[in-house]
């Protein structure tokens, strides 16, 4: 196997190093990198996401796949031309990701949440927690449900919710000898699915700017009940919390932590803040506070980025509201008061409060890190034109065979999104298609919206390089392409079911009679799978 492992690398670096190496075959003349890409809006777009997925899943090196998709990328943009090349990937690729606004408001929110959890590990909040939930929660199928149940909790945003979630829960996971990987699959399950039921969240917030004339959120409300892909991977995370069913990479995983309690399976690759000293004077109180005030302070803070206090509504502040914005402003709140509530209870002096800044920032690096390839391998086919592309394939056969409309929707979204790591630009892309083909009041028309939403929340999920999916290997500080290759059974499989549940709503666009039979569908294909293992086992 290892060697299979390893040829199948070897051919993957030999095959990007012959791509590499036709440059001047491809190279026209001086190769001026202002002519427009001859790739441009066309299937080779989409080939830099093909490529950095394609080596991360089969080298395992996340880094550098990234790397050599923005190579390809800008390579392409700049028809092979060299000095092109290295100004569009690192100018307009680098640069450019990292000068954006929104970026560097996410980027600022991840450090000091870092900050937030090195404090309540010095504290021994997190210490205090897991030894009151090592006295509470007695067994493995109960510390998954915690998970779940503060995953929906946590339902304002995904990035929120991904790394609050690990920092709670990693202690009482560790505890009931339930692996990193899987700790990863619940946090990363209930980020962007849950989101995206939720109509008061950023997500809701985003997928309402798509649309004209004010009627996003009821749109949105419109669609929850045909969001198959989010329902269904709810109702199988509990199912495999209440049977303990695991295959797949899972398995592996699952079988040495719970019999040699080796939650990492020998693969720790991020630093993990909870393996301090506890703090003897921690009490639970210095961790649930601490985020009971980051909730509500980024909750506020969403609100004020939407201008509810300058006069506009709750759910228009929400759907007006920047989540860059917000939780930046929030976390800094939440950070502030934690700081002060910590020095006056006299659980950590000050001078290891100003240690934890840079301990925080550091554990966060390798997630930053990540975002940042991520972003720049999206400005990549951005440039290149692929969503221009998908637009166009689309458009030329959405009048076509209707009622199989929803499933083909939902397959695009989650080729789209799993190929650029955005759920959000997914959106943008195909909700406009879809309402164009479609009267907003027309059933078929929300069954479809419904579709490209869980089609992009799918293909984020699955995707390696999608923000969320590095967040939650982030939150529960697993390797990312573990966690990546161990739950990518779990998403395929309720993907497999919500298509087949899209087939039947095209024909039966009714919530009441399609939502049921999607869940009975996804119990039956679980109740199949658990079969198969047992009598392998």
């Amino acid at each position: 196997m290892r060697n299979t492992k390893r040829i199948l690398s070897l051919l993957s670096v030999l095959l990007i190093l012959l791509l590499l190496t036709t440059v001047a075959a491809f190279a026209e003349g001086e190769g001026d990198a202002e002519v427009p890409s001859r790739f441009y809006q066309t299937f080779w777009s989409l080939l830099p996401a093909i490529i950095a997925i394609g080596l991360a899943l089969i080298t395992k090196e996340v880094y550098t796949s990234l790397f050599v998709g923005i190579l390809v990328g800008g390579l392409l943009y700049a028809n092979f031309n060299f000095e092109g090349t290295l100004t569009h990937i690192f100018n307009d690729g680098f640069v450019g990701s990292l000068a954006d606004g929104y970026n560097v408001g996410i980027l600022v929110f991840l450090v000091i949440l870092g900050i937030l959890v090195v404090l309540m590990n010095k504290a021994g909040g997190s210490a205090a927690f897991g030894r009151w939930a090592a006295e509470h929660i007695k067994t493995r199928a109960g510390a998954q449900l915690s998970v779940i149940a503060l995953g929906v909790l946590i339902f304002v945003d995904d990035y929120f919710n991904c790394l609050t979630v690990g920092s709670v829960m990693r202690p009482v996971s560790d505890k009931s000898r339930i692996s990193r990987a899987k700790l990863a699959y619940l946090i990363d399950a209930t980020a962007a699915p849950v989101c995206i039921i939720a109509p008061v969240s950023s997500w809701a917030a985003a997928v309402s700017s798509y649309v004209e004339d004010g009627n996003g959120l009821y749109l949105f409300i419109r669609a929850i009940p045909f969001n198959f892909y989010a329902i269904l991977t709810i109702a199988m995370m509990i199912f495999l919390a209440l049977t303990n069913l695991d295959y797949g990479p899972m398995a592996k995983h699952e079988r040495n932590a719970r019999e040699k309690g080796d939650v990492f399976s020998g693969v720790k690759a991020m630093a993990d803040a909870a393996n301090e000293t506890a703090n003897p004077k921690g009490k639970v109180l210095d961790l649930v506070l601490p985020i009971l005030v980051l909730i509500v302070a980024c909750v506020t803070g969403m609100l004020y980025s939407g201008d509810f206090f300058a006069g506009a509504g709750f759910v228009e502040a929400f759907s007006n509201s920047d989540a860059s914005v917000g939780l930046m402003l929030g976390s800094a709140v939440a950070l502030v008061i934690t700081v002060i509530y910590y020095l006056i209870r006299g659980v950590i002096p000050f001078r290891e409060i100003a240690g934890s800044i840079p301990e925080g920032f550091k554990s966060m690096v390798p997630a930053i890190l990540i975002l940042t390839f991520a972003w720049t391998l999206k400005g990549m086919t951005d440039s290149l034109g692929a969503k221009q592309f998908v637009e166009a394939l689309v458009k030329s056969s959405a009048t076509s065979f209707q009622s199989f409309l929803p499933a083909i929707v939902f397959l695009i979204a989650v080729g789209l999104s799993f190929a650029t790591g955005t759920s959000w630009g997914t959106f943008g892309i195909l909700i406009p298609i879809t309402l164009g083909v479609f009267p907003l009041a027309a059933p078929l028309g929300v069954v479809c919206v419904s579709a490209c939403m869980a089609g992009a929340v799918c293909g984020d999920h699955c995707s390696p390089i999608s923000d969320t999916t590095i967040m939650a290997s982030a939150g529960a500080q697993c390797d990312h392409v573990t966690h990546v290759s161990t739950q990518l059974p779990y998403a395929m499989t309720v993907a497999a079911v919500s298509f087949v549940a899209y087939l039947f709503a095209g024909f039966v666009p009714n919530a009441i009679i399609a939502l049921p039979l999607a869940l009975v569908l996804m119990i039956g294909a679980l109740f199949l799978v658990r079969a198969i293992m047992s009598k392998r086992n």
